[in-house]
């Protein structure tokens, strides 16, 4: 009969579930606060008690699954309409299923009876490098796919972004341009373009000195290159001007001279 030990069965799923938020986030480009995302993996976590329990009928156990994923990812992302997360917690699901796939092709390297499932939860006695390998390979695939699907369909149409920073809220219209593919180096968030006088205390310089939580970023154009002011905002919604649905974005905010709007990649509006 196989041991299984509380502290590395919390320990290993807090560790897991924040990745797969992490990838859910990367798949569906949401925005997603490292506190936000620990608090709900620790939250997730409490679910892998049930591997303890007696074996739930088939049923029961996808419900329980259901309402877990739905609530962890409502707690990780917000509640932002139906869709949203129905979106969100299918990208969480695609991430499990992932791993689930990477851990089944590690799974010859691991000694017989140190995997146990049981109620859809897993334990692995697991070895440290086992776990930051596969789950770097997750990352990896995600981002991979992630890649290949940013590059076809764009989406053109009507838009609004509402940018919240500190006590402002801007609200601009929005241009979906493919044109604009700036990404920031570090976070490998994209970069959504704003008209400078928008923000004016972020562009203000003195001394030489930037405003605090700006820091500047290379960009080029088909004129010239050079470096462009950019900062993270508080939270970042493009509205659909037709439909209405209002989609939370992880981006950064770059200022220059857009003529009052706020140019973003397409690719900010797929799922």
């Amino acid at each position: 009969m196989q041991t299984i030990y509380i502290d590395v069965l919390i320990v290993l799923n807090l560790y897991v579930n924040f990745f797969l938020l992490r990838t859910a986030a990367g798949l569906t480009h949401s925005p997603l606060k490292n506190l936000r995302c620990a608090a709900a993996s620790v939250y997730g976590s409490l679910y892998s008690l049930l591997i303890l329990a007696p074996e739930l009928p088939p049923v029961v156990a996808v419900l329980v699954r259901l309402f877990a994923a739905f609530t962890i990812t409502a707690a990780a992302f917000g509640f932002h309409g139906r869709v949203r997360l129905l979106i969100n917690t299918g990208a969480f699901f695609a991430a499990n299923f992932i791993l689930a796939g990477l851990m089944y092709a590690v799974y010859p390297m691991l000694a017989a009876g140190r995997v146990h499932f049981n109620n859809s939860y897993f334990y692995i006695d697991f070895s440290l490098m086992i776990l930051v390998v596969t789950t770097a390979a997750l990352y990896a695939a995600v981002y991979a796919a992630r890649y290949f699907l940013d590059r076809f369909s764009p989406q053109t149409g009507s838009y609004r972004v509402i940018i919240r920073s500190r006590d402002r809220v801007v609200e601009l219209a929005g241009l979906a341009d493919t044109g604009n593919s700036l990404v920031d180096f570090f976070s490998g968030s994209p970069v959504i373009v704003c008209d400078s006088s928008s923000f004016p205390e972020m562009a203000a310089v003195t001394e030489g000195k930037l405003p605090r939580g700006v820091r500047l970023i290379p960009c080029s154009t088909v004129a010239a290159s050079g470096l462009m002011p950019v900062f993270r905002p508080d939270e970042v919604l493009i509205v659909n001007g037709v439909s209405g649905e209002r989609k939370p974005v992880d981006a950064l905010i770059g200022l220059g001279n857009c003529s009052g709007k706020a140019i973003f990649n397409p690719v900010l509006l797929k799922y």
